[in-house]
């Protein structure tokens, strides 16, 4: 089994304030176990975090982290918000604030 930070995900866009922290947490869930969204197993949601509108997704395997890193875009959907979400999807690294900004792919 991989180290956790090599199975976790940094998730930016998240809409804060709609609507209650476990309710979110339970979306962003039920969005990152899809297969259509490249998910799989997911071991925990850390939301809300110190950082607003951004949540850390741990899943089971680190194979689900690649494969959902691969989808062009994640748009957050659900019944319970008014619109869909997109959202910024980037791997897990100590320094979080550098993991939004994008860098180009050697």
């Amino acid at each position: 089994r991989a180290a956790r930070p090599t199975r976790t995900i940094v998730i930016a866009g998240v809409p804060a304030g709609l609507l209650q922290d476990d309710v979110m947490a339970d979306i962003l869930t039920i969005h990152f176990q899809r297969s259509r969204n490249n998910g799989g197993d997911v071991e925990e949601v850390t939301y809300p975090t110190r950082n607003k509108g951004v949540a850390y997704i741990t899943f089971e395997d680190q194979e689900v982290v690649d494969s959902v890193l691969k989808k062009e875009q994640h748009l957050l959907q659900d019944k319970r918000l008014s619109r869909s979400y997109p959202l910024t999807v980037t791997r897990y690294c100590d320094n979080v604030s550098s993991s939004l900004i994008h860098l180009p792919v050697l």
